[in-house]
């Protein structure tokens, strides 16, 4: 009938209808509700054909259970983490299954104030409470459906990140991956002085081109070759639910999502000197470089949006960064968003009036990186364990906080499993020697294999 192997660490994922479906949607209406005891609940679905059947039967659950329901329609998870406080609801549960295959769909979930819900703040709860049926009893009357747009408001906020009178023209390649990012772009376009080139623009859940995943190189093609063709000045492109968003520069290449940490860390503490940044311990040298130079705290975090967001909170971060695209601002709830972060580039080239490669060359060239590379791995816990025995023994340090990572003088690198596919994820960094990092990055890959 359904799959509870689709509550993952920090979300629902799962393929339908054979593991979510609408059954399964229902009970998860109810069991959200009596976790929370919640009574007013904002939901909304991304550009997947399954999404709004699977919206309307967690809408029943939860009015069964005698939450009132906010509808948003067809959304970007960003636009729950704004409805949900927009509205003062009690949580909001976005319907989405980001970047993985057309035939998956899942649900991300937040309480009040957008305080994400992962496996220890309240999805193993609600698992429980299905595996157990056990729900509250419902409380007064069955709930009520209205639905609502809050999309000029939240325009209104991302726009507030920035000083659109100080912006230049620019032109940039906006590829949506016929994700429901476009939406987003049609509606902030009018404020901005911008030309927008708009590829893979329509939503369509069919993906006709392809999983809108731009971390597939294969997904880079169409946006690389429309800033040729243009003569753009960078092009961004998108996940499905439009909560990551990717950098090409003016040339056409992609730019790895660590060197937009430091970029993002230096514009932001501009305006809060001495501020405290979260990041990632996957690729961080860089990050931590920049954050010192430009007089701010840097703090790292175990790499996942749970950890992120939980660390900001607890340490009044201003912005954390993870290398994989999520951004994350305090003024934005502590919440990752996929559209702040190129308002921000687009502002900084407004005022530096220099291209997009150059902002980033001297990170490139201070600390090469391979990009992550994911392996199919069934042994991971012997493979850390053999590069911990191999690797601790020369080390500069340790660094343990997610996965396995190893310090040295001029190179280092972290492995760790993936939180939500069966994946070994490698990182490698060196200062400024890539001839070095290829080399280590061959080393290490090679060392897998053996194990």
């Amino acid at each position: 009938m359904y799959s509870l192997d689709c509550f993952k660490a920090y979300d629902i994922r799962g393929i339908v209808p054979d593991q979510l479906n609408s059954t399964l949607a229902y009970e998860i209406g109810r069991a959200f509700a009596s976790s929370l005891r919640c009574k007013q609940v904002v939901i909304g679905h991304d550009i997947r054909l399954s999404g709004p059947e699977i919206a309307k039967a967690l809408a029943n659950g939860l009015m069964d259970s005698g939450v009132d329901v906010i509808h948003i329609g067809q959304c970007g998870t960003e636009e729950i983490y704004f409805a949900v406080p927009h509205f003062d609801a009690d949580g909001g549960i976005c319907i989405t299954a980001s970047h993985n295959p057309a035939n998956y769909n899942g649900m991300k979930m937040v309480s009040k104030n957008s305080v994400p819900i992962s496996g220890d703040t309240g999805l193993n709860d609600i698992k429980h409470r299905i595996e157990q049926q056990k729900y509250s009893p419902r409380q007064g009357a069955k709930g009520t459906l209205t639905w609502q747009s809050p999309k000029q408001a939240y325009v209104e906020k991302l726009l507030s990140f920035i000083n659109q009178k100080n912006l230049q023209p620019l032109k940039i390649v906006v590829n949506p991956g016929n994700g429901g990012a476009g939406e987003i772009i049609n509606a902030l376009e009018s404020h901005l002085p911008f030309e927008f080139i708009k590829i893979n623009f329509e939503p369509d859940g069919h993906f006709p081109n392809g999983v809108p995943n731009p971390l597939l190189k294969e997904n880079r093609s169409s946006t690389q070759r429309a800033i040729k063709q243009h003569n753009a000045d960078l092009g961004v492109a998108w996940d499905g639910d439009f909560d990551r968003c990717f950098f090409f520069d003016e040339q056409g290449e992609f730019i790895e999502g660590y060197y937009l940490v430091g970029l993002l860390a230096k514009e932001l503490l501009k305006n809060t000197p001495g501020g405290n940044i979260v990041y990632d311990p996957r690729l961080y040298w860089n990050t931590a470089q920049t954050i010192q130079t430009h007089g701010g705290n840097g703090i790292k975090s175990k790499t996942g949006h749970a950890f992120i967001k939980e660390r900001m909170r607890a340490e009044n971060a201003i912005y954390g960064g993870e290398m994989s695209a999520h951004h994350y601002f305090k003024d934005f709830y502590y919440c990752d968003n996929g559209n702040i972060p190129w308002l921000l580039i687009c502002q900084i080239l407004s005022q530096s009036k220099a291209p997009l490669s150059s902002l980033v060359c001297e990170s490139q060239n201070a600390y090469p990186c391979s990009g992550e590379i994911n392996l199919k791995v069934d042994n991971t816990d012997k493979v850390l364990l053999a590069l911990h025995r191999e690797y601790a023994k020369s080390a500069e340090s340790i660094d343990e906080i997610d996965g396995l990572g190893i310090n040295y003088i001029d190179w280092r690198f972290n492995v760790r499993c993936s939180n939500t596919e069966p994946l070994l994820r490698v990182n490698v960094e060196s200062r400024g020697d890539i001839e070095l990092l290829q080399k280590k990055t061959g080393e290490l890959l090679s060392f897998i294999n053996r194990v």
